[in-house]
């Protein structure tokens, strides 16, 4: 077995879980969906049966005031639990053992009626929260324990109280949130009341033989969050008041200090569990960027933690724990942290899913079944579209050709994995690769597609996914020495000097800027990382910040330009577009709205500001501008009478958009 310790059961006492793997919590937007709970039932289902230990639900509020918004899920009600029964059936008929955790999100909450332990407005809500009563704190303590009980009664093997990432239990006990001046209020003692309470109280309900889990925030990443003697101490008070495990939470949904997101380092957090792990006896969860079995397996085996939680690369592939258990690692599609169709879709409430699987939270409406007319199919380009495409197809039994033109598959992903921080990319390509070879699918590199191979190879039907091209400006001067398009200088054939203008600033323009500015991936080492983004391993002030100002690098004056006058990076990410911004100003990179280019020549750049013109005296000039679909073919393969589709950017191409371009050539497999 190439994980022993990772594949190990846990005996918890009163129960065993297989292995030491928990699906971390995740929001699908399921929860709110019509018939939302049968659909999210075959979701955990089929993770079930791809061998993880423990599930953990989405968060489910225990009372009204506690949703996260108007039309949120809440367990408070007997009518409620058929709906919960719906899932916990589905798990345990595939062997699994699934948790409910109960989340009451306090200032976050994105209504009128959120309350939290004072009246201190959340920087990422317009709603000002009332400050609970004494009598109304009493009530929701209850209504924890009643939302457990009805819990356990709809066949839940335990639950997770979700006292981290900045919702209400962690609010009461941090000073930068609560400013009481009563019993909920002042000390430490006081500030952790509710956390201890609320295990109280849902043990008294529960019994002992039910799982509790607590998300305990091991590290608030904010001004004036817990000290690390205080977290101590109130892991210390959980374990006292019965817990069964404490999972760790890292960071606050306000701090600005990423978490999650791709460009963090892998298992960039699990210090301080094991930190920790020096002080409680009760089993511990690692968590945070987490997503291959050998991360999983070395934080097991070197002491650091006893479990480990995995949300997102469920969703990337739900037979994770089953590939690693059958040796079959290099077959897991491996979690990317995107965000761009799980985390930013649930800020837009939008149903959650995948970049890389979009059957992801689809898994009732997105099968592949066998073809009962099977076609011989010619794919031309092997980007993440005509990959996408090509598997499926083949998996449905259509015989697939796939056509690259040139000498390595990727498309596009081969660009973003040399950005910082995107070297996750990786992985995908490292997926494609592998599925090529275990289906079979005949793959001819270095081969220009001609339309006379249509009739040639008996082709029923041609899918183009020839991607994109650079779009070129039309500005005097755009064919100077001086100037090259982002795919040049991604490549590395351009040599670039000591300043830069970058005419765009999408994501393209922004990752650009990134790559330019910082020679070394800091996500590529761990303490660099850490260092850049001030957080103290050694913990020594609250909330674990440095107090030192870190020092960034600047080799390189960059300017970032856009003809629109909106704010900068307006398009990117909903919950990681303020990184891209944050790592460009850490870079010194210089923004620029409202630019009219003239022309470039040996002075440089010619620019227009309002009515100021100015000449960038850089040495280069990039063109990252956008991009067209890459249609030459089309019309040749349209004359050979044989059906053409067109998926990926070939299609549209105002963004290049790999989400879109992957799902795009699943649905098109499952129509074909």
């Amino acid at each position: 077995m190439s994980y022993p310790n990772l594949l190990q059961p846990l005996d918890l006492g009163f129960t065993q879980l297989k292995n030491r793997v928990l699906m971390g919590s995740m929001h699908t937007g399921l929860e709110e969906e019509k018939d939302g709970f049968s659909k999210l039932a075959q979701f955990y289902k089929e993770r079930a049966e791809g061998g993880v230990g423990l599930i953990v639900t989405g968060g489910i509020s225990p009372n009204f005031r506690g949703r996260l918004a108007p039309n949120a899920s809440q367990l408070s009600y007997s009518w409620q639990v058929k709906k919960h029964k719906l899932v916990t059936d589905a798990v345990h008929s595939a062997g699994g053992k699934i948790c409910m955790q109960i989340l009451h999100a306090g200032r976050y909450g994105y209504h009128p009626l959120a309350v939290g332990p004072s009246k201190v407005k959340s920087p990422i809500s317009p709603f000002t929260p009332s400050p609970l009563s004494s009598r109304q704190i009493h009530k929701t303590i209850k209504h924890y324990g009643r939302a457990a009980k009805l819990a356990q009664q709809a066949g839940y093997d335990g639950v997770e109280l979700m006292g981290s990432e900045g919702y209400l239990i962690n609010q009461f006990i941090c000073n930068r949130t609560n400013k009481r001046n009563d019993q909920w209020g002042g000390s430490l003692e006081n500030r952790c009341r509710l956390a201890v309470d609320v295990v109280n109280a849902v043990r008294e309900q529960v019994g002992t033989d039910f799982i509790i889990i607590f998300r305990l925030s091991m590290l608030d990443l904010v001004e004036n969050g817990s000290t690390w003697d205080e977290v101590v101490q109130l892991a210390k008070w959980l374990e006292s008041a019965g817990v069964s495990i404490i999972n760790t939470g890292i960071g606050w949904h306000e701090a600005r200090i990423p978490t999650i997101a791709t460009s963090v380092p892998r298992a960039a957090f699990s210090w301080v569990t094991e930190k920790m792990k020096q002080e409680v006896s009760v089993p511990l969860i690692a968590t945070n960027r987490i997503n291959t079995p050998e991360i999983a397996e070395n934080i097991i085996a070197s002491g650091q933690a006893d479990m480990v939680s995995m949300a997102r690369p469920f969703l990337a592939d739900p037979n994770f724990v089953q590939k690693a258990e059958n040796d079959e690692a290099q077959l897991i599609n491996t979690c990317i942290g995107c965000n761009q169709a799980c985390l930013d879709h649930t800020f837009k409430l939008k149903r959650a899913t995948c970049l890389v699987n979009p059957r992801a939270c689809y898994e009732t409406e997105l099968n592949i079944t066998l073809t009962t007319n099977q076609k011989k199919l010619a794919v031309i380009g092997a980007g993440p579209a005509g990959i996408a495409f090509a598997m499926s197809a083949k998996q449905r039994g259509h015989e697939v050709v796939l056509f690259e033109q040139k000498n390595e598959i990727g498309g596009q992903f081969n660009l973003a994995r040399k950005i910082p921080g995107k070297e996750e990319f990786n992985e995908t390509i490292r997926y494609f690769h592998e599925m090529i070879k275990k289906l079979n699918i005949e793959l001819k590199l270095n081969t220009q597609f001609e339309p006379k191979m249509v009739k040639e190879n008996g082709f029923d039907e041609v899918i183009l996914s020839s991607g994109v091209v650079p779009r070129q400006l039309t500005i005097d001067g755009i064919d100077h020495n001086k100037v090259s398009d982002y795919q040049q200088v991604l490549n590395g054939e351009v040599e670039l000097g000591e300043s830069i203008a970058i005419i765009g600033a999408g994501g393209i323009g922004f990752d650009v800027a990134h790559f330019i500015a910082e020679n070394d991936s800091i996500t590529l080492d761990q303490n660099k990382w850490l260092d850049n983004w001030g957080i103290d391993k050694n913990y020594k002030n609250a909330g674990g910040l440095d107090d030192n100002e870190p020092v960034h690098q600047r080799d390189k004056k960059i300017y970032l330009m856009q003809r629109k006058t909106s704010k900068m990076g307006k398009g990117l990410g909903k919950t990681t577009g303020w990184i891209h911004r944050s790592v460009l100003k850490q870079h010194g990179v210089i923004n620029m709205s409202g630019v009219n280019y003239e022309k470039v020549d040996d002075q440089g750049l010619h620019i227009k500001v309002g009515d100021k013109s100015e000449i960038l005296a850089v040495d280069n000039v990039v063109v990252c501008a956008g991009q067209e679909s890459n249609r030459k073919l089309l019309d040749a393969l349209q004359a050979t009478a044989v059906p053409v589709h067109m998926i990926g950017g070939v299609d549209i191409a105002a963004e290049v958009d790999a989400k879109r371009a992957i799902r795009q050539g699943v649905e098109l497999a499952l129509e074909i």
